[in-house]
């Protein structure tokens, strides 16, 4: 036991001030922004232009993160940066960040110069390479000031964007993810793509039992397109033959017109396609796409995002059935 007169020995250490404690931060993210672009373009170029900083100064953020991470983040390529895995990780956690801060940087830029206007729309795939363009464009017409912000990205992360305030519309397939968002539910009839030159296209309607021998391109396992597909044909007590697994609609497109098999495919992908190669016919049973037009239950939308929503809803009645029962599941 300590004496009466023992004396402790305090080591007294500076606190950094906030001062210090901000540039600090500020350096983190300018790396991670540094990364983010590297990411997004392929290139330090690339980046460095995106950035407005030299590609000396990319390369130093860059050094700086691999060397605070302990980490390598790219293989270069062919002339390109690829990400690691450990990258592809890391991307994944600060894309929501990084395009948070470019959003508010693009909005204080927006009110400066008295914009009149933002349209902010992300939307799943598929509609991306056609449909909301060109509804984006009918709106456009008669705004020739208005600032136009449009995303296409994977549905859960679109949910995640207008959670976050990142975008004011979104369009997603469903389950939805948030408590927070408000939806208008969409049900869309898939088709059946098969090669033009295709004997089955002498029918004019498809079932599993016509489709027993065909091999099938389909989306991922956990996709509604491909579970329901798998039910269908479970259902009639026949094998579904997987031939190519890809991720976006208009990849399996794309195999479809090289003759490598027939697949279910959305509206979307197929009314914007042009360069045929391919003909349509329907399956039964039905296999209808789950989706939704997404807003914020807690945010308001601005007068123009009201009245795009207007113009997108009426737009996609062609496309839904009012008839459907609606759900809310994969």
């Amino acid at each position: 036991m300590k004496g009466p007169h023992h004396h402790f020995k305090y080591n007294i250490v500076a606190l950094p001030s906030q001062k210090m404690i901000l540039e600090a931060m500020r350096l983190r993210f300018r790396q991670l922004q540094a990364f983010h672009a590297i990411v997004d373009t392929g290139t330090v170029t690339g980046a460095a232009d995106l950035l407005g900083i030299s590609q000396p100064g990319i390369s130093n953020l860059l050094a700086l993160l691999e060397r605070q991470t302990n980490f390598k983040l790219f293989e270069r390529v062919h002339g390109r940066l690829v990400p690691t895995p450990e990258a592809d990780l890391l991307f994944q956690e600060i894309d929501t960040v990084v395009r948070g801060l470019d959003h508010v940087t693009q909005t204080v830029l927006d009110l400066q110069n008295k914009k009149a206007g933002q349209l902010q729309v992300a939307s799943q795939h598929s509609m991306s390479f056609g449909f909301v363009p060109k509804t984006i464009a009918k709106f456009a017409k008669s705004r020739p000031d208005m600032n136009i912000s449009f995303q296409s990205q994977y549905s859960s992360k679109i949910q995640e964007w207008v959670m976050s305030g990142l975008f004011e519309i979104g369009i997603c397939e469903m389950p939805l993810l948030y408590d927070g968002l408000k939806s208008h539910p969409l049900h869309v009839e898939t088709m059946l793509a098969m090669h033009e030159d295709n004997p089955l296209a002498r029918h004019e309607v498809l079932t599993p039992k016509l489709l027993e021998h065909e091999p099938f391109i389909v989306m991922g396992p956990d996709h509604m397109t491909h579970r329901r597909l798998r039910e269908a044909f479970h259902n009639e007590g026949i094998p579904l033959k997987t031939r190519v697994h890809s991720h976006l609609f208009k990849n399996l497109l794309s195999f479809v017109k090289e003759g490598m098999g027939v697949s279910i495919l959305d509206r979307f992908v197929l009314d914007f396609d042009f360069e045929g190669g391919f003909i349509t016919r329907r399956f039964q049973p039905t296999i209808m796409m789950n989706m939704a037009v997404i807003t914020s239950k807690t945010r308001p939308l601005s007068q123009i995002g009201q009245e795009f929503l207007a113009l997108l809803l009426e737009d996609l009645k062609p496309y839904s059935d009012p008839d459907y029962p609606p759900m809310n599941r994969p």
